[in-house]
C-alpha cells in the first residue's frame, strides 16, 4: 500500500492479485459502445456492465476477495454483513463457494428481489432498522456477540481490491480511455477503480458520481475526515450511504479527480436511457454514471467509460422510475383545460389530441371548482408524447383550435 497521509491506500499490485484470485469466479463483463451517449458527448463513450456480474453487480469481487483472505478459524465461525441489497447477494454467493455461512443485515424496507436473491444464495436473513447504517450497527453487533467475522461493504482494503479489478478489466478493454465515470456510495468501487487505473494510467481522469440526496464524499472531502449526512433522500438506495469511510475517503481525496452529484431526475431518464437505447435493466444506484454523462456531456473526455454498476431492480420500483424518466424526458404531458359544459365538448377535445398523435393515458372531469363559470367544465388530461418538441406541439394546436391551456 502506499498514501501520502496517514491512511494507507490499496495499491495497483494488490488489485492486480485480487484479479489472479477473482479469475475463475466473476464473470470478465463485457465492455458496450453507446452510440446515444457518444453523440451527446462527441466521441467513443462505452458501459462497462457489471449489471451482468454475477449476482447483478460488481460486488462480488471485493465479497469473495475478503473472505477467500480469511484463515479456516475465521471461515469456521461464519461472516455477517450489512447491505441494502447488493453487497447482501455478494457476500452470501461467496460464503457459500468458499464453505461457510453468513448472516445478512438488511433495512426493513430493503427491496424483496434483493432479499430473495440473497436468501436464495444460502444466507441468513435478519431485517434491522430503516436506513444501511443501522443495518451496519446491528452486524457489528452481532458479529461482537457471536464471534463471525463482519465483511464490511466497502471500508477494508481486500473489498477495495477486488472491487478495483473492474478498473484493471476497463483499460484492457478500452486502452486509450480518457476518462472513467463511477457511482459511488460508500467508495469501495471508487476506490479500488481509481487504485487500479492511477497504477496504470495515471492521465486517466476519474469521476465520482453520488446521487445529490445522499452525497456525503463533497461535505467529507471538505472537511477532511467521514462526516455522517444528518439525512438520505433518493431511490438509488445502493449508494444511499451516510458516510464514506476512512479508507474510502482517502482513496477518493488522493486519487479521483473529481466528484458530481445527479438528481432524482438525472437517475430515472439514465435508468430509462440504459432500457430504451443500451437494453440494459439497470437499477438508479448502478445508473448514476450514466446520468452524470447525459446530465452534462461536455464536461467529460472521450473516450469516456461509464461503469453500470447493479442491475437488481424492484419490478415495482422499475415502474415507477420508468413512468418518473418518461416525464422528466418530456414524454408524458399533464393539462387542463376550460370547455363548455355540453354534449360533445370533450369528445372535441379528444378528436383534436388524436388529430395532433398525444395518447390520452387519463382523463377527468371537474365541474365544482368555485374558479369555473357557470356552465364550464374543466378537463384534466395526462397525455403520453413524443417528447418535448412534440409535447410543445401539443399544446399549440390546442390553443390554435381555441382552448385555453394550463400545466396540470
Amino acid at each position: 500500500m502506499s498514501g501520502s497521509g496517514e491512511v494507507p491506500l490499496v495499491s495497483g499490485a494488490e488489485v492486480e492479485a485480487a484479479a489472479e484470485l477473482l479469475a475463475d469466479v466473476v464473470r470478465h463483463t463485457p465492455l458496450w459502445h453507446s452510440r446515444g451517449l457518444a453523440d451527446r458527448v462527441g466521441g467513443p463513450v462505452w458501459l462497462k456492465c457489471e449489471n451482468l456480474q454475477r449476482t447483478g453487480s460488481f460486488k462480488i469481487r471485493g465479497a469473495y476477495t475478503r473472505i477467500s483472505r480469511l484463515t479456516e478459524e475465521e471461515r469456521s465461525r461464519g461472516v455477517v454483513a450489512a447491505s441494502a441489497g447488493n453487497h447482501a447477494q455478494g457476500v452470501a454467493l461467496a460464503a457459500r463457494l468458499l464453505g461457510c455461512s453468513a448472516t445478512v443485515f438488511m433495512p426493513v424496507a430493503a427491496p424483496l428481489p434483493k432479499v430473495a436473491a440473497t436468501r436464495a444464495y444460502g444466507a441468513q436473513i435478519q431485517l434491522a432498522g430503516q436506513t444501511l447504517t443501522e443495518a451496519l450497527a446491528a452486524a457489528a453487533e452481532y458479529a461482537e456477540r457471536t464471534g463471525a467475522v463482519f465483511i464490511h461493504p466497502f471500508e477494508h482494503p481486500d473489498v477495495i481490491a477486488g472491487q478495483g479489478t473492474v478498473g484493471l478489466e476497463v483499460l484492457d478493454q478500452c486502452p486509450d480511455v480518457a476518462t472513467v465515470v463511477v457511482s459511488a456510495g460508500g467508495g469501495g468501487l471508487l476506490g479500488g477503480v481509481a487504485a487500479a487505473i492511477k497504477s496504470r494510467r495515471p492521465n486517466v481522469k476519474v469521476v465520482a458520481v453520488q446521487a445529490e440526496g445522499a452525497a456525503a464524499f463533497p461535505g467529507s472531502l471538505a472537511a477532511g475526515r467521514p462526516v455522517a449526512l444528518p439525512s438520505m433522500s433518493t431511490m438509488a438506495d445502493g449508494i444511499a450511504v451516510a458516510s464514506p469511510g476512512e479508507l474510502t475517503l482517502a482513496h477518493c481525496a488522493e486519487l479521483v479527480d473529481e466528484v458530481r452529484t445527479v438528481t432524482e431526475e438525472d437517475l430515472s431518464q439514465a435508468l430509462l436511457f440504459c432500457l430504451e437505447r443500451a437494453k440494459l435493466v439497470v437499477e438508479p444506484a448502478g445508473v448514476a454514471a450514466v446520468a452524470a454523462v447525459l446530465a452534462d456531456p461536455a464536461a467529460f473526455a472521450p473516450p469516456v467509460v461509464a461503469i453500470v454498476s447493479g442491475g437488481n431492480i424492484d419490478p415495482v420500483l422499475l415502474l415507477k422510475v420508468v413512468q418518473h424518466g418518461m416525464a422528466a424526458a418530456g414524454r408524458y404531458l399533464s393539462l387542463r383545460l376550460r370547455v363548455p359544459d355540453r354534449p360533445g365538448s370533450l369528445a372535441a377535445v379528444l378528436a383534436e389530441l388524436a388529430a395532433v398523435g398525444a395518447n390520452v393515458l387519463e382523463v377527468e372531469h371537474e365541474r365544482t371548482d368555485v374558479q369555473l363559470h357557470v356552465g364550464e367544465v374543466e378537463i384534466f388530461v395526462v397525455l403520453e408524447t413524443r417528447g418535448p418538441d412534440h409535447a410543445d406541439e401539443v399544446v399549440k394546436a390546442l390553443a390554435r383550435a381555441g382552448y385555453q391551456v394550463t400545466p396540470g
